[in-house]
């Protein structure tokens, strides 16, 4: 079974948790390279928001480089709990509303 690490940074004013199966000190002075991102794969109708959200921004990312200064914390797990997006300031999660469509005048 392949290490699982879930890491929790800062950006944007937001926390962000992430999976990922490769945490290693990066080549670039002053970062943490994160790679081989883990998301989840829904083959239903439900979808969490947060966790497509984080997989449009970083599903074509092969390694991300993060600031040392912006990671709360990399934990190493047995298995993948929710990725999330958290607001920094109050904790709470961070919930895109579903785009309605425009009301006819």
């Amino acid at each position: 079974m392949k290490t699982l690490y879930k890491i929790t940074f800062l950006n944007a004013g937001r926390i962000y948790e992430l999976y990922a199966r490769r945490v290693s000190a990066g080549s670039l002075w002053g970062f943490t390279e994160v790679a081989e991102l883990v998301f989840d794969v829904h083959d239903g109708v439900v979808i969490d928001p947060a966790e497509e959200r984080l997989r449009d921004e970083f599903g074509n990312t092969r390694v991300l480089h993060l600031p040392m200064q912006s990671i709360v914390r990399i934990e190493e797990v047995d298995s993948k709990g929710q990725s999330t997006i958290r607001d920094a300031a109050t904790g709470e999660k961070v919930v895109t509303p579903f785009p309605m469509p425009f009301k006819p005048r």
